[in-house]
C-alpha cells in the first residue's frame, strides 16, 4: 500500500514492502465478501501485471497469505480462499500538520503500538487549511479510524461531525473540541507553567524571560503560561519574533520553540563573550539528543512524543471516549 505525505504543497509516496499491497487486497477483498471461501484468487502473473511488482515480490504476498491460512493452494487450479478470519480490523488514517523529527517519533511510536492490528497511511497538511479539508473529505468513510492533527485551526466542527468513523485528536487542537472526540494532546500554556515552576530555583537568577516566536503556527497560549509565570513570581516577560535587532541584557532568559532562534542566539551571545548558564539562560521546547550536547546542554521544555503515539494507538483500540494529557517536563542542563 503506498502512503501519501504533503510536505511543501507537493505529494510524496512513502512505500512499504511493495508485496504487502497485494496482501492487504486479499484481505480487503475478504473482509468486504467480494472473496468468499472456495473463491478462486488471481493468478500470480495478473497480480505482477496489476501491482507492477516482480513475480519474487508476487510470491511473497501469496506465501503471507498462505501461512495465515487465509488461502491455499491446488495443483492445475491455483490459489483459493481458505478463510474469512482476517485478523487486520482497523484502517487508520493519520493526517498529520507537519513531517518532523518529532512527529516521526509520534509515528515510530504509534506503528511499533499498533503492529499488525491496522493498515495505516499518513498524509500531511503543511497547516494548509483547504488541504486539510481536501484531504479529510476525500478520506471520509474509506478509514476506521481518523488521527488528526489540525493544529489552529478552529470552527472546524462540522467537517469533523461529518466524519464516518472514529476520530480522535491528537498534539495541538482547539480546546472547546475536548470532550467531543477522543484526545491526547498538550495543553501549552498549563505545561509551560507548570514545567517552569519546577525549574523555579534555578531561574530566580535572570530577570527578564522572554519567548522568540513568531510562526504562526506554533502556539500562542505558551506564552499566556509564561506570563502567568512571571506574574506570580516577579519576573518581567517579553515576547518577540526574532532575536535579531534584540538588545540582549545579562539576566535575560530565552525560550524558544524555533531551532533557527537558538542558533542565532548562541552565535549572538558567543560574539558578546556571554557565556549560557551565567550571564544569560535558554531553555528550547522539543528535546532531541543534539540539545543534549549543544553548548555544553540545552535545557528544554518537552513532552513525550513517543507516549504520545503509544497512546493514540490504545485510543484506535478503545472506541470510548477518552481526553488524555500528554505528560511534559522542563529538563534542566547547563543553559539554565
Amino acid at each position: 500500500m503506498e502512503n501519501f505525505i504533503i510536505f511543501a504543497n507537493r505529494f510524496v509516496m512513502v512505500r512499504e514492502q511493495k508485496y504487502k499491497a497485494i496482501v492487504h487486497f486479499v484481505e480487503e477483498q475478504i473482509v468486504s465478501g467480494n472473496y468468499r471461501i472456495g473463491d478462486k484468487i488471481p493468478s500470480a502473473n495478473s497480480f505482477k501485471i496489476r501491482f507492477g511488482i516482480s513475480r519474487s515480490s508476487v510470491f511473497l504476498a501469496l506465501d503471507e497469505l498462505k501461512s495465515r491460512g487465509l488461502i491455499e493452494a491446488e495443483p492445475a487450479i491455483g490459489y483459493y480462499v481458505a478463510s474469512d478470519q482476517v485478523k487486520i480490523k482497523e484502517k487508520v488514517l493519520l493526517l498529520f500538520n507537519e513531517f518532523t523529527a518529532f512527529k516521526e517519533n509520534i509515528y515510530n511510536a504509534f506503528m511499533a503500538e499498533i503492529g499488525d492490528a491496522a493498515i495505516v497511511d499518513i498524509v500531511f497538511h503543511n497547516y494548509n487549511r483547504a488541504v486539510f479539508e481536501t484531504l479529510l473529505r476525500g478520506a471520509n468513510g474509506k478509514y476506521t479510524s481518523y488521527i488528526l492533527m489540525p493544529g489552529k485551526f478552529t470552527g472546524i466542527e462540522g467537517i469533523l461531525s461529518a466524519v464516518s468513523g472514529h476520530v480522535i485528536l491528537a498534539d495541538h487542537f482547539d480546546r472547546k473540541l475536548i470532550g467531543r472526540y477522543s484526545s491526547v494532546g498538550q495543553d501549552f500554556e498549563e505545561d509551560t507553567y507548570r514545567a517552569l515552576s519546577t525549574g523555579l530555583d534555578k531561574i530566580r537568577k535572570y530577570r527578564r524571560i522572554i519567548l522568540i516566536q513568531k510562526s504562526e503556527k506554533e502556539p500562542g497560549e505558551r506564552y499566556c503560561g509564561i506570563q502567568r509565570f512571571c506574574s506570580e513570581n516577579g519576573f518581567l516577560s517579553m515576547l518577540v519574533p526574532s532575536v535579531d535587532g534584540f538588545e540582549i541584557r545579562k539576566g535575560d532568559l530565552f525560550i524558544t520553540p524555533e531551532d533557527r532562534e537558538l542558533v542565532e542566539l548562541l552565535k549572538k551571545t558567543t560574539q558578546m563573550n556571554m557565556t549560557s548558564g551565567m550571564d544569560f539562560g535558554v531553555i528550547s521546547y522539543n528535546d532531541d539528543s543534539i540539545k543534549e550536547i549543544l553548548d555544553g546542554g540545552i535545557s528544554t521544555l518537552s513532552t513525550d512524543f513517543a507516549l504520545m503515539g503509544r497512546t493514540l494507538a490504545g485510543l484506535v483500540k478503545d472506541k470510548s471516549l477518552h481526553t488524555v494529557a500528554n505528560p511534559c517536563k522542563l529538563t534542566i542542563r547547563k543553559s539554565i
